[in-house]
């Protein structure tokens, strides 16, 4: 996974907490598209981070410890969508076999950040006393018409 790049001062971020359960899936997904549509950004990026937030709230859920929390940051150039836990161990990507049902979820969000995705250690956002571990990937604000990305 990649390092996170320090994040400019000018960037908006909002964060929500999430439920413990199956249903944080749902909730994020609804969440991320309503921020991400209410910042302007493409729909067919926002299409791809809703998928892959639902990858990594589905990860936190099944390999991570409560309290679950979201993130969305942006500026003008691109956003960082992310999920907060307070499990230990990090992601990381396997390689499922193909009668596997899980798996998959971090290879996903690999190709759709272009490799713009990692995890570190980081406060929560709605509760800055406590430390959990952010699963996250960046996306630029706009997707050029050459399947490239601008910068």
């Amino acid at each position: 996974m990649t390092t996170l790049r320090p994040a400019p001062h000018s960037r908006s971020q909002d964060a929500w907490p999430l439920p413990g359960d199956a249903q944080a899936v749902a909730t994020a997904r609804a969440t991320a598209r309503k921020a991400l549509e209410g910042l302007g950004v493409d729909p067919e990026l926002v299409d791809d981070a809703v998928l892959m937030m639902s990858e990594i709230v589905t990860n936190a859920l099944l390999y991570g410890d409560p309290p679950y929390e979201m993130a969305v940051s942006a500026d003008r150039r691109e956003i960082v969508c992310g999920v907060i836990d307070s499990g230990p161990p990090l992601p990381e990507p396997r390689t499922p076999g193909s009668g596997d049902e899980r798996g998959r979820g971090l290879h996903i969000v690999a190709i759709l950040s272009e490799g713009f995705y990692g995890c570190h250690p980081q406060r929560y956002l709605t509760w800055p006393d406590r430390l959990g571990k952010a699963t996250w990937f960046a996306l630029p604000r706009t997707p050029e018409t050459d399947g490239g990305f601008r910068i």
